[in-house]
């Protein structure tokens, strides 16, 4: 009897952040030992709950979600991503215009499905959040990843970006906030990264899913703003991060600008959105409570709310660490610290985030794995509470003290 393998369309494809290093944590919880993991980013595990209101919402329609929705989705949520895209200047979005999905992360790997030929490049940021690379990969096409720079804030490098288009070149991801450095572009990155998307016939790919997780003085824009009616912009988000929701599956994509060029791509888009029939219905009736009335969100994003508090306590005690730098992050909930090199004789951050986690029973996520070249840095989330924060980064300093 022959093997049963995996389909050749996976060979490539990598999800790290779940991959080797979480098989082996559950090996470790499977022995009895108890594992801090800060691998992924879902507040639930942290003590966060879902706004009432939302809940109340949710519970409300539970009797009426038991069928199929529409497979772009209901029309209230629909409605309500439109209107608040048409409230940050985005006047001509109308309801069509938006796609609801399971979270960010299924409507990726859709539009990529319907717009990825093979052989197609597309210009994914390094670091990335690594569905990105994966679903490029599984599409058939093949991810090109432009440089963020880390000692400007982790912002894009524009001559990095244009130094990799080619023939073949069709979109360019832009991921901001950015996960895993939490970056926060400026105005004129994001206009840079357009204009060259502009110059040179590229689609726009906007995640945004973190645009209300942002700190101090750091404003969000949006891609699609810049580009305006001349160059073809999906905006991904949603309201797994920003509300705490991450198990409703509720995100959407947005389209905006030249749609009439696009109405091929759409029609296909449109396919796969009634292939899968439709996305989750309970979560989706969370959406139009979620982005009007009281943003619960901003109580945690501002100076003494834990999202803030705890992303600097974090910064600030992984550059106390002797060989240890992180980037002050100015949204999402992660830090990217670095190792250096010359301190630290890391050949395989795999490795070395398994080794951390069999000393110190503490789960954190290889640089890697986020497509950085070089194993010199790794992702360290944010979200537990300031006294559990402190006895993570704690522990992370003295094994490093026995590696330096």
């Amino acid at each position: 009897m022959h093997k049963i393998r995996q389909s050749r369309k996976l060979t490539g494809v990598r999800y790290d952040v779940r991959g080797p290093i979480l098989v082996e944590a559950q090996r470790l919880e499977a022995e009895g030992h108890r594992i801090l993991k800060l691998n992924i980013g879902n507040p639930a595990p942290f003590g966060y709950e879902a706004p009432p209101q939302m809940l109340a919402d949710v519970i409300h329609h539970l009797p009426e979600s038991h069928g199929y929705s529409d497979s772009r989705g209901i029309y209230s949520a629909r409605t309500a991503v439109a209107q608040y895209y048409q409230s940050h200047g985005l006047r001509d979005v109308e309801v069509d215009d938006v796609f609801i999905g399971n979270g960010v992360s299924e409507l990726i790997s859709m539009v990529l499905q319907a717009f990825v030929d093979d052989g197609n490049e597309i210009l994914v940021p390094a670091p990335d959040y690594p569905l990105w690379t994966g679903a490029v990969t599984l599409s058939g096409g093949t991810p090109v990843h432009y440089l963020c720079d880390e000692d400007n804030d982790w912002n894009p490098d524009l001559t990095d970006v244009e130094s990799k288009i080619t023939e073949n070149t069709h979109a360019i991801v832009i991921i901001n906030p950015n996960n895993p450095t939490g970056a926060v572009y400026s105005k004129e990155i994001v206009a840079g990264l357009v204009d060259i998307a502009r110059r040179h016939d590229l689609v726009v790919f906007a995640d945004e899913i973190y645009e209300k997780i942002i700190f101090d003085d750091a404003v969000h824009h949006h891609a699609a703003t810049a580009a305006g009616d001349d160059v073809l912009c999906l905006t991904f988000s949603g309201l797994s991060k920003s509300h705490r929701v991450c198990g409703y599956r509720a995100g959407w994509v947005m389209i905006s600008g030249p749609k009439e060029i696009a109405e091929d791509f759409l029609e296909g888009l449109t396919l796969i959105s009634n292939m899968r029939m439709c996305a989750n219905v309970p979560g989706q009736h969370a959406i139009q409570t979620a982005l009007g009335g009281y943003q619960s969100i901003d109580e945690l994003v501002k100076p003494g709310g834990r999202f803030y508090e705890q992303s600097m306590l974090a910064d600030r005690l992984l550059n106390e660490i002797p060989g240890v730098s992180s980037v002050r992050p100015k949204g999402a909930l992660y830090c990217f610290p670095r190792l250096d090199p010359d301190v630290y004789k890391i050949t395989d951050d795999e490795t070395f985030v398994i080794d951390l986690l069999r000393a110190k029973k503490i789960l954190v996520t290889h640089g890697t794995g986020f497509n950085w070249p070089t194993p010199d840095h790794f992702r360290l989330v944010t979200l537990p509470d300031v006294e559990l924060l402190e006895e993570a980064i704690g522990r992370i300093a003295d094994f490093l003290a026995t590696r330096r």
